[in-house]
């Protein structure tokens, strides 16, 4: 019996990694035979200083529902992008600390801030 993951591939040269996300057999080797791109990260900052990523979610949650087991970095771009509830470690929190838990654009990989309302400043006005 097989079983199909979603997992990354490496792409890119020495030092310039990219991947793209992969629903491949278990059986397969990491850059090997893959049933569907479902996507890509590029873990390089760009000129904004962010990382790049780009999921197909509707073959994502196809794959996901009918039993593919995304891997562990997989799963931690899927928490980042909103499709997965965090890993255990993210809940539990780690040895240095408490982990980062706040959503990241899938697109820009930057940290999407609550917008927060304008605070009104009391300045006393001597006369």
């Amino acid at each position: 019996m097989w079983w199909c993951v979603c997992r990354l591939a490496r792409l890119g040269c020495r030092n310039r990694p990219f991947y793209r996300v992969m629903a491949a057999d278990s059986r397969s080797p990491r850059d090997g035979k893959h049933i569907e791109v479902l996507g890509y990260y590029n873990p390089l900052p760009g000129q904004d200083g962010g990382k790049r990523m780009g999921l197909n979610f509707d073959r994502v949650k196809y794959w996901l529902s009918v039993g593919a087991q995304p891997s562990d970095p997989v799963q931690r771009l899927l928490f980042r992008a909103g499709l997965l509830p965090p890993p255990p470690m993210v809940v539990m929190g780690r040895k240095g600390g408490p982990r980062d838990t706040r959503p990241v654009d899938p697109c820009s990989g930057r940290v999407l801030m609550p917008e927060e309302p304008a605070k009104a400043t009391t300045e006393s006005l001597d006369v």
